[in-house]
């Protein structure tokens, strides 16, 4: 079992939620799911109501483990997260199962052969942000605002009733506790896949990357690099150049990636690289 996520803070003290929710994760995500095991019985017959239920008892555990780490962080006093938060973007791989949970706006591509032979992305997130229809009628509903600023069209922010603040660029993430009543979720999306020869790998990615780079170019450039071990590298560092070209001007975006090879000699390499 492998777990592997991203978590991109924002905010004054999103350097020090996005740590805090890092390292809490793994351990809380890993008790409930042992204790959710524990109460429930996996004896169906057929095996497709194992895998179905196997799903359920990874969803209920993800979603106990956000509700948790996201009162547990509104707590801890030691962190300021009332105006700073974080996303996550996670996933577990069990034997050819992975499970991907997603809070905010990263994104994960899986690069897959297709009938023809070609490489082709698969994008296996949604990127919450809140003019989605489904986010902003939440927002709305609990009388937050979503607009764009006169001098960003298109960038969507969530803000306060009446304060033109915090302006956040996503529709779910840890923290942000000024929002929380007014639309912003931390509950993941939880989904699985059937991880099988055709797929090679997969990419997790802060929206730093996407924002300049498509899904298509994100699994050329990783699988084009012949040491595995440098592919997240390259792909940062061709991101990096690509915010100087289309962004002049505008201050880069906090960039990461993870890249996990589903077939490699070493079964799982699991590769992390971070620009600011």
């Amino acid at each position: 079992m492998l777990f592997c996520g991203i978590f991109d803070g924002h905010g004054p003290w999103g350097h020090f939620v996005a740590k805090k929710v890092r390292e809490s994760m793994p351990s809380s995500l890993l008790c409930n799911w042992q204790e959710t095991l524990a109460q429930t019985s996996l004896d169906p017959d057929l095996e497709s109501d194992k895998k179905h239920q196997r799903f359920h008892i990874w969803k209920h555990s993800y979603l106990k483990t956000c509700a948790a780490v996201d009162h547990e962080l509104e707590q801890y006093r030691k962190i300021d997260s009332f105006y700073s938060g974080t996303t996550a973007l996670t996933i577990v791989r069990q034997g050819d199962i992975i499970y991907v949970a997603n809070v905010g706006d990263s994104r994960a591509v899986l690069a897959t052969n297709s009938d023809d032979g070609n490489l082709v992305p698969v994008q296996l997130t949604v990127d919450f942000k809140p003019n989605l229809p489904q986010e902003s009628e939440r927002i709305i509903q609990c009388k937050g605002r979503v607009f764009c600023m006169h001098d960003e069209p298109g960038v969507h922010r969530v803000w306060l009733p009446n304060e033109e603040s915090p302006g956040l660029a996503m529709s779910r993430a840890f923290g942000d506790y000024c929002i929380k009543d007014y639309g912003l979720i931390s509950v993941p999306e939880v989904t699985h896949r059937h991880i099988t020869n055709k797929d090679q790998f997969v990419v997790l990615a802060t929206d730093g990357v996407w924002d300049v780079v498509s899904n298509q170019e994100a699994i050329q450039i990783v699988s084009s690099t012949p040491d595995k071990a440098k592919a997240a590298k390259r792909l940062v560092e061709f991101a990096a150049c690509a915010w100087k070209k289309k962004r002049k001007g505008i201050a880069m975006d906090d960039i990461s990636a993870i890249c996990l090879f589903f077939h490699s000699s070493h079964h799982e390499v699991n590769l992390v690289t971070t620009s600011k």
